[in-house]
């Protein structure tokens, strides 16, 4: 029944009533005494000769004339049978078959009493190239799940895969429907060919996706912002599943919907406010619009990349994989790409040796074990019990680095990932990949963060990668536009278990400026520090604060703000890199 249209549900709702005011001696539409044999269907209608891939599964559901549904039983058989695997729907005689081997097959319909026959040829072709091929419908949240793991997951186990993502910033189902209807030519359409290398091209229309390589998945999803309201899936959703099955040659594609993630608890989105500005409103709202939506079209698998990532947050990483409360990090990243991997491929993703650069192998251990609770249990948070504490004792005895950045994190450092408050480094870990037992938190936002725009080649005795240098987190003292000012960006370290002392060093860097862009660093602990660092055009200075002591809590307060040589007309402020040593 699953991959009945809608308008073959409510045929059978009409033939269901009128069952049942048949057996109350009426009909829908005259006496009981008129039922004879004229009212028995006398022909069944097939679709004609059909192409198919090996290994493709396909429904030819037949039509009977003078009755919505057959009175007589029928019996399918096969010619010959070895091709195809196949199962017959007992109340339509739809019959759903599985393309074994190449060769041409007659699938014959005969009623069991010998008056009603039909037949159709199905010619099986080896177009099976053992090539995975996705096409996602989507935005930037089908990007985050497809276009940063999902190769690499698939290249580690030998696994050839094509991608493609129908990408247009904050698109919902509404946009997508209008965009099919008009075949519109406005979607950056970007790929991922077998050889891991991505294009991007503009002003591409469905009809050309669709026809540029032959699908084995096309997915849709709903925007973020609506993910949770079933009665926006009602209308666009069958629209653009029509739109695209009529530019489809292929027969053999099977339809699946993305089930996208609720925004982090200090989501500053518009759209959160539909949720009542809560995580677990967004989530299970999620959960019960998909069930839904997956009446509304023949819909072969949901992934649930939302629940992967809900797992995840049970674990001691809590609400960190957002990079701005609602895109994904480059760690939520991966646990989608899990997720998207188990569900296409059928086999578990864990042990899976893709590893991505700097991420640590217990955070790998862990996406993939979330990805894999979310499959077998799509509409429940699994608790990942066996993830809650890393360990470490609260007193450091070497450095430890810490990257803002919301992207690229090299070996070694810890990754910052988003700006917001509330996000926060759980447990901060050495460069050998032990944790310490510190914290960082975000207690006062920043205001955003920018990848590119610092030094890209510095000498310091930081030792940086150049994608630590280049990214940093700023705010601004002074109001920027439409933007309230944030006179000063917060962090705050804890944990610490010990009275020892620490050094704090930072970087900051704003390139192609001209004015001076002065950042003031305060620590707060067992007393207060402040050190300044001009950020315009830094490749080679850095500033250290000596003899941090953590405060009777074991917290040390760290207050971003801009220095007082700061004459920036908005008075931005930056930070990029931190060392923290003990002394």
């Amino acid at each position: 029944m699953k991959n009945l249209t809608t308008s073959k549900l409510i045929k059978l709702a009409h033939f269901c009533l009128c069952a049942f005011l048949v057996i109350n001696f009426y009909s829908c539409s005259r006496t009981s005494d008129d039922y004879t044999t004229s009212n028995l269907e006398t022909e069944a209608l097939l679709e004609g000769d059909l192409t198919l891939a090996t290994s493709c599964q396909y429904t030819i559901v037949p039509e009977f004339n003078n009755v919505i549904f057959p009175s007589r039983s029928y019996t399918w058989s096969a010619e010959p049978s070895n091709l195809v695997d196949f199962t017959v729907d007992p109340l339509t005689f739809a019959i759903t078959i599985q393309t074994l081997a190449e060769g041409t097959v007659t699938l014959s319909l005969n009623s069991d009493d010998g008056q009603v026959s039909s037949s159709t040829q199905v010619v099986i072709d080896d177009e099976n190239d053992g090539i995975l091929k996705i096409l996602a419908i989507g935005n930037s949240f089908s990007e985050d799940a497809l276009e940063s793991h999902f190769w690499g997951l698939a290249n580690a186990q030998g696994k050839q895969v094509i991608v493609g993502n129908m990408y247009i910033g904050g698109a919902n189902l509404d946009t997508h429907a209008t965009n099919a209807s008009s075949d519109s030519n406005s979607y950056s359409y970007r790929k991922i060919d077998l050889d891991g290398t991505r294009t991007v091209t503009s002003g591409v229309s469905i009809s050309e996706a669709v026809a540029d390589e032959n699908w084995d998945y096309i997915s849709f999803q709903q925007a973020s912002y609506e993910s949770g309201l079933f009665e926006t899936f009602i209308n666009p959703l069958p629209i653009v599943y029509n739109a695209v099955r009529s530019h489809n040659s292929n027969p053999c594609t099977k339809y699946i919907l993305h089930k996208t993630w609720a925004y982090a608890q200090n989501s500053t989105h518009s759209g959160f406010a539909n949720y009542n500005n809560d995580q677990m409103t967004m989530f299970n709202g999620i959960i019960d619009a998909y069930i839904l939506a997956e009446n509304l079209i023949p819909v072969e698998m949901v992934v649930p990349a939302g629940t992967a990532i809900q797992n995840a947050r049970t674990s001691f990483l809590g609400d960190g994989f957002t990079s701005d409360g609602y895109h994904l990090n480059d760690f939520g990243k991966y646990i989608a790409s899990c997720t998207w991997y188990e569900t296409l491929f059928g086999e578990s993703v864990i042990g899976n040796s893709y590893s991505p650069d700097g991420m640590l192998p217990l955070y790998i251990e862990l996406a993939q074990q979330a990805a894999h609770e979310a499959v077998l249990t799509p509409n429940e948070i699994t608790e990942l019990t066996d993830y809650q504490d890393p360990g470490g004792n609260g007193i450091l005895t070497q450095p430890v680095f810490i990257n803002f950045s919301t992207s690229d994190n090299p070996d070694g450092w810890n990754a910052y990932t988003g700006f917001l408050e509330g996000v926060a480094i759980p447990n901060m870990i050495y460069t050998n990949g032990q944790f310490t037992g510190i914290e960082a938190a975000t207690t006062s936002r920043f205001r955003g963060v920018n990848n590119t725009s610092g030094a890209g080649s510095t000498t310091t005795d930081l030792n940086m990668d150049d994608s630590v240098s280049k990214s940093n987190f700023y705010s601004h003292a002074l109001a920027w536009g439409s933007n309230d000012p944030i006179e000063e960006s917060i962090i705050e370290f804890s944990g610490f278990e010990s009275n020892d002392t620490y050094e704090f060093c930072f970087f900051a860097s704003r390139n192609s400026v001209s004015d001076n862009r002065d950042t003031k660093y305060t620590l707060v602990g067992a007393n207060e520090q402040s050190a300044n660092l001009d950020a315009a055009n830094n490749a080679t200075n850095t500033v250290c604060i000596s003899n941090v002591q953590a405060d009777a809590n074991g917290k040390i307060i760290l207050k971003v703000a801009a220095g007082d040589s700061n004459n920036n007309g908005n008075q931005f402020y930056y930070i990029n890199a931190l060392r923290i040593s003990p002394q």
